[in-house]
């Protein structure tokens, strides 16, 4: 067999796991400015599906097939995406609709469902809050 002196042998154990080290550190380095571009691309396309959805729910109520006036409807956003009083705009309101506008296959969220559950539930009611008149 090969009779390598231990210094050499020794060199070569240090110089290799440098240059291991070395070139897992420029992969490392390389796969981060990856990953972080294509995590800012994706958090860009989300922002702007938010926001396009957003535009279409304060835009529904003046769209074809809405089904109610207009103008009887307020925008919430949150929990709720609408609030319909049918009717107000005529002088006889006939119902508040709570309404919440989804695209595609999306789902109710977990606050979206509860207040769906309380409103079928007719866990709903009205309560006035009267507060004193300023002293002047």
């Amino acid at each position: 067999m090969f009779d390598i002196p231990r210094a050499d042998l020794l060199l070569g154990l240090v110089l290799g796991t440098v240059l291991g080290a070395l070139l897992t550190l420029v992969y490392f380095l390389l796969w981060r400015v990856g990953y972080v571009r294509r995590a800012r691309q994706d958090a860009i396309l989300r922002s702007h599906a938010v926001i396009a959805g957003r535009v279409q729910e304060q835009l529904v109520p003046f769209l074809p097939g809405f089904g109610f006036n207009p103008k009887d409807a307020r925008f919430l956003g949150s929990p709720v995406d609408l609030v319909v009083f049918d009717g107000l705009d005529e002088g006889a309101l006939r119902r508040v609709v709570f309404m919440e506008i989804k695209t595609g296959g999306s789902a109710l969220s977990g606050r979206e469902r509860q207040l769906r559950d309380a409103v079928c539930e007719r866990r709903v009611e009205w309560q006035e809050l009267r507060l004193p008149a300023r002293a002047q």
